[in-house]
């Protein structure tokens, strides 16, 4: 035994004393249970059912009630309870179904008193009258509820929930008549125990399964439920609808709660699986627990404070055979560690900063600097005097407001909701995307859609001016074609006539072409120019290069230790033999319909500047395919998904993953596109668009995103005509043999998307009730109510 720390607490008529403590117990523990004097604890399991008496330095056993040769599933305990009238008097729920009485006065070896065998399941609680000693109550797997009289062989009365099992069942406290009773369901119902017909009262308290409860000792209307949404919840009882009036939300499913004495707003808990711990919460702070208990090292499964009028010992009895006691000082105490500073950003901008009370005290008198125009408004608790640890991890609060219009969203909600996404062809998609960006000044996500358009829509010839690319020998670098020209220059003199173009009977693609309806010259003004009527500044002639070299001569920065680049003839397809040459570009205005550059003598063409700075000498091949693949920008594409979604705008990403399809998901991978959806979808149903959450659902192609809309969903629908619950196997009722939705405009089965009235109850199709509505307001089932669509 560890001995930690001694305590003495005063009561009424005598004195604890102990520290905290532990032994160790022959099998795992289901429940513990105190007798009145607090000087014995009672611990029962599947394999262990004994009395410990609780000395000042440790636990002693007394007595062990597993007795007989046989092992017997009557002493299979999962439910122990101690009278707290008569010390004598021990009530076991079994998994078996049976609850066993014993009576501990009795001379013989075997304490076993009486057996009660009404339940066909297992026994989840048994629980004694606080003030009357001869009654027992039951509450089973079975879904029901006895209540026995000792003095009798057989129950007095059973409660049947009409649900499912029974968790829990506990005797209010200050109400001599009044029990509460938790179910697998979620529903907590109050009983009165001379009215076993029906319950008193019935709400919904969780979100699943109601494991425990427990009346407030204090607070007659005060009841505390957990359950396994992880949550413990205290109602008040005493208004005519049960009222939530604090929640502590836990990190587990919660297994057992109990309120500590002499303190109103604390309560402990324990879990039902992964947290060993147990917790001591003050309701009025719900996340933060006031203290922890360590000393288990696998799932507490009982807890019961020592005494009813001492606050400071707990026991406890866990899955890892050891049964503690816990002293409230030597509790670790979690709000220490918690972090006083805290920073978040609201849905619309503003910023909260939480920080010590000290440094706000400092910097509260200071004033706000001229420029400063986000003024910060404190907020202050009233601490609680009687609060244990409130000064340790208190705050203050200081809200930063955004400026009226300066962090308006109005463009997100807008672009959402005007965003098409699917059902039309991707050209059309894009358009309209960038149009509705466009008109909402987001002109780079505008522009945006349009490059999507071009690369995956419009793969037309390159143009020259895209064409920076680099050519030369093996893996060297080569030279610039177009880096070097003044395309305003070129502008000048540049005519429509002014181009190469192949013979009418040659189909071959390997010939250079400078068309003047595929290449677009941009000016300074951002003005595109097609065939320019004004004079050319290049001439076409012969040109003497060796193996179809291309390179570029450049008088004034002529460098000649560099080696020439060139590109081999093996790089392009021989071209065709020239049958003439012109002189210049005079001859080709002359031969404007037939362009041909001929001649036996020349292997080249050559397209030269008139500056004569700058001279360029070209193969004539061409030098990429006038198409390029949408895959060769789907790197670039996806780059830019990522610096959208780095920029915060996860809608953009979102909406060209969407659009695009499996023309950039594959090049994503899964979990960085979830991550994507999941934020965006999460944006939406903050600003409620729910349609467009929706939307983006069922559009998306990653699992975990594509399965939110189907779960936790369920359609109850009732027959139209005899108003009971319909199966899902049709569309016609099992019990009046008629078809539940009809139309009241076609008379069929509505099968998709079906509107009624509210004041008659008829309806059908939906655009059958619009079309008909919008000549009369009379239902169209002859009712004679007046209907309105809106």
């Amino acid at each position: 035994m560890e001995k930690m720390s001694r305590v003495t607490t005063a009561l009424s008529s005598s004195a604890l004393t102990g520290h905290t403590m532990h032994c160790h117990l022959d099998a795992p523990a289901n429940a513990i249970s105190v007798c009145r004097d607090a000087a014995q604890v009672v611990v029962a399991g599947r394999s262990i059912f004994k009395i410990y008496a609780i000395e000042e330095e440790q636990f002693v056993e007394k007595l062990n009630l597993r007795v007989g040769r046989k092992p017997s599933l009557n002493l299979s305990c999962a439910d122990v309870v101690w009278h707290q009238m008569d010390e004598n008097l021990l009530a076991t729920a079994a998994t078996n179904g049976v609850v066993v009485t014993w009576n501990l006065g009795r001379p013989s070896r075997n304490k076993q008193d009486q057996l009660f065998t009404e339940h066909k399941r297992t026994v989840n609680k048994v629980c004694f009258h606080p003030s009357e000693a001869h009654v027992l109550l039951s509450g089973s797997q079975d879904g029901f509820m006895k209540c026995f009289d000792l003095r009798r062989k057989d129950s007095v009365s059973t409660f049947s929930g009409q649900s499912e099992s029974v968790r829990d069942v506990q005797f209010s406290i200050r109400d001599y008549f009044t029990f509460a009773s938790t179910f697998e369901n979620g529903n907590v119902q109050l009983w009165d125990i001379r009215r076993p017909d029906r319950c008193e009262r019935m709400f919904t308290a969780h979100n699943g399964p109601v494991f425990c409860c427990d009346w407030h000792p204090e607070d007659r209307g005060w009841l505390a439920t957990g359950g396994r949404d992880k949550m413990v919840k205290v109602w008040d009882m005493t208004t005519q609808r049960a009222k939530e009036v604090h929640c502590v939300q836990t990190i587990a499913s919660v297994a057992r709660v109990k309120w500590r004495p002499e303190c109103r707003h604390h309560l402990a808990t324990c879990s039902m699986m992964v947290d060993h711990n147990i917790y001591v919460w003050d309701v009025r702070r719900p996340f933060v627990p006031a203290a922890m208990f360590e000393e288990h090292r696998d799932v507490t499964t009982g807890i019961a404070w020592r005494h009813p009028h001492d606050p400071s010992f707990l026991l406890s009895g866990s899955k890892d055979s050891t049964l503690c006691q816990h002293l409230f000082r030597d509790a670790s105490q979690p709000v220490e560690r918690a972090n006083p500073e805290g920073l978040c950003y609201g849905l619309f901008g503003d910023l909260a900063f939480a920080a010590k009370e000290s440094l706000v005290a400092a910097e509260s008198g200071r004033k706000p600097y001229a420029g400063d125009r986000r003024h910060p408004i404190f907020f202050k608790r009233k601490l609680d005097p009687a609060e244990p640890f409130a000064g340790l991890a208190s705050s203050a609060l200081s809200v930063f407001e955004m400026e009226p219009g300066s962090g308006s969203m109005s463009w997100f909600v807008d672009t959402a909701e005007r965003y098409a996404l699917a059902g039309r062809p991707l050209a059309e998609l894009c358009d309209h995307n960038s149009k509705v960006a466009r008109e909402l000044g987001r002109n780079q996500v505008a522009q945006t859609w349009t490059m999507l358009r071009i690369i995956y829509c419009s793969p037309g010839l390159v143009p020259a001016t895209n064409l920076n690319h680099s050519v030369g020998k093996g893996s060297s670098c080569g030279l610039p074609l177009m880096n070097s020209f003044n395309l305003k220059d070129m502008a000048q003199g540049l005519g429509s006539e002014t181009r190469l173009d192949r013979s009418k009977g040659d189909t071959r693609s390997d010939t250079v072409l400078l068309d003047s309806s595929a290449t677009l010259i941009t000016n300074e003004d951002n003005e595109e120019t097609e065939g320019s009527d004004v004079p050319a500044d290049y001439l076409l002639g012969d040109a003497e290069g060796e193996d179809d070299e291309l390179y570029l001569l450049d008088p004034d920065h002529a460098h000649t230790e560099e080696p020439e680049y060139v590109l081999p003839q093996e790089a392009f397809p021989l071209r065709h033999e020239i049958v003439d040459t012109p002189p210049g570009p005079e001859n080709l205005q002359d031969k404007a319909d037939s362009p041909h550059v001929s001649g036996s003598e020349a292997d080249v063409a050559s397209l030269a500047p008139m500056d004569s700075s700058f001279s360029l000498v070209s193969v004539s091949h061409a030098l990429y395919d006038s198409r390029l693949p949408p895959d060769f920008f789907s790197a670039l594409v996806c780059d830019m998904l990522r610096f959208y979604a780095e920029q915060g705008d996860v809608q953009m990403a979102v909406s060209v993953l969407i659009v695009l399809g499996e023309r950039v998901r594959k090049d994503i991978d899964e979990q960085t596109q979830e991550h994507w959806y999941a934020s965006y979808i999460d944006l939406l149903q903050r600003f409620c668009l729910w349609n467009v959450s929706n939307q983006v659902v069922k559009l998306s192609t990653s699992r975990a995103i594509s399965c939110l809309n189907q779960a936790s969903t369920t359609l109850h629908v009732n027959c139209s005509h005899c108003k009971r619950p319909m199966s899902s196997r049709g569309w016609v009722c099992d019990r009046c043999r008629r078809c539940a939705s009809m139309c009241a405009v076609c008379h069929h089965v509505v099968k998709g998307l079906f509107v009624w009235c509210q004041g008659c109850s008829h309806g059908g199709h939906l655009q059958h009730i619009m079309k008909w509505l919008e000549g009369s307001s009379h239902c169209p089932a002859g009712c004679g109510h007046l209907c309105e669509y809106s």
